[in-house]
Formats: structure tokens, C-alpha cells, sequence
């Protein structure tokens, strides 16, 4: 069966318009004009991709994007017209893979939409690894410390940890990243890596000048240090 992308903007060109690109490019399609609408069909059905606008009539989109990368590890693409830096940074901290600016060009986001889903898949249930002290579980998307603390961390932070897990002690460049992550290359896809990784560098507590597990080669890329056992 062909991915899932909802669709939730208030304007009825955009879903409309989004919603012919996506069908044209084999992948079925829901759409929304507000939260509520949406959030109740999240109930009954779990989309592989989901576009939410920032500029809803009932609800901030910042907080839904944050409950979907967060407590349903949703791959969440922004779709705004808010084009400051700011709140491309804040959309991304959020738990949001992509954040595309109004006007667009639909196929521009059927094609994030396609390196998305190109990207890894979600990990099969009682997949986990454990490193250093801490145990990463990719079917709930969270990471327990020693002492059975679970903190929650959303599916594109999980990726990157993933990426990382499976790949200790080796350079990983920005290049690779990339290709195995999916996402459109330049300096919005650099930004988001960054806030990923700064993310998780947090709820791993390294300490942010000298982090011992994700050691930044500058120039170059990164390298996971951790002793990394699957299971």
C-alpha cells in the first residue's frame, strides 16, 4: 500500500493543490483544515508523513508539530509562511524533519516529501541498544539512563541515533548524512542535523563543550565513541 501524507493548512488551494501533486506521485492522501479535525483522525489511522501549517484558525501549530514529533514520533514537514530564520530554528528544535516556505512549488515538496520516506524506517518493536550507561529503545522512541529514567525523544532525533548506533567509531560526514537521512542538501538540511544532534547531545548529558559520545570533527563530520551493544 502507498504511503500516507496528511495535509493540514486552513487554505483550500494549498490542500488542494498539495493534495493532486501527492496523488499524482502515487501516495494517498488525507486532508485538514484545522486541529481538531486532524488530531480526531489521528485516532483512527497513523500517516507515514504529515504537512502541518504553523498558521492554524484553532491551534498554534508550533505545539501540535512538538505532540507529534514527540509523544508519536511522527516525521512531521512544516509547511509556512513564516520565513525568519527563527522560526525555521524553532520549528526544527520542535521535533519537525523539514520546514518548507510559503509560496512553493508543489513538487519541491513532493520531493521532500519522497526523501523522507526514502530515509530509515521506523525500527521494529523490541529494537534496542544499549551504550554507555543508557539503553535506546526505537520502538517507543526514548532513551533510559541506569536507573530506569526514560526520556522521549522524537523519531528524527531517533534516526540520527540510530545512524550514529550503527556506525560507532566511524566518521560519519555531513555527505552520508544526507544520502542515508534523506532531505534536501544545503544549509536547511546542515541546520537541521544540527539541532538533532544538539538535542540529543542534551538528553544524553554531555556536557556541551567537551561531549564524550558525539565528538564533532570539524570540516569533516562526526564520530559516536560509545561502546554499542544490540540486542
Amino acid at each position: 500500500m502507498s504511503a500516507l501524507v496528511t495535509i493540514l493548512d486552513d487554505e483550500p488551494a494549498i490542500r488542494e493543490m498539495l493534495s493532486e501533486a501527492l496523488t499524482e506521485a502515487g501516495y494517498r492522501t488525507l486532508t485538514f483544515a484545522r486541529a481538531t479535525e486532524f488530531e480526531a483522525a489521528l485516532r483512527r489511522t497513523t500517516p507515514d508523513i504529515c504537512l502541518v501549517d504553523l498558521g492554524l484558525p484553532d491551534r498554534d501549530g508550533l505545539s501540535l508539530v512538538h505532540r507529534l514529533a514527540l509523544e508519536q514520533g511522527a516525521s512531521v514537514i512544516i509547511i509556512s509562511g513564516r520565513a525568519q530564520v527563527q522560526d525555521r530554528i524553532t520549528g526544527l528544535e520542535l521535533g519537525a524533519d523539514d520546514y518548507i516556505i510559503k509560496p512553493f512549488d508543489p513538487s519541491e515538496v513532493v520531493a521532500r516529501v519522497r526523501a523522507r520516506l526514502r530515509g530509515p524506517k521506523r525500527a521494529q518493536p523490541g529494537m534496542t541498544a544499549r551504550f554507555n550507561g543508557w539503553t535506546a529503545h526505537f520502538d517507543r522512541f526514548s532513551l533510559e539512563d541506569a536507573d530506569g529514567t526514560e526520556t522521549p525523544i522524537s523519531q528524527a532525533e531517533g534516526e540520527v541515533l540510530r545512524l550514529f548506533l550503527e556506525s560507532p567509531k566511524r566518521l560519519i560526514t555531513r555527505a552520508q548524512m544526507q544520502e542515508m537521512l534523506g532531505g534536501a542538501a544545503g544549509e536547511s538540511f546542515d541546520r537541521a542535523m544540527d539541532v538533532r544532534i544538539s538535542r540529543l547531545r542534551t538528553k544524553l548529558r554531555e556536557d556541551p563543550k567537551n561531549p564524550r559520545l558525539i565528538k564533532t570533527i570539524y570540516g569533516a563530520g562526526y564520530i559516536f565513541l560509545g561502546e554499542v551493544d544490540w540486542g
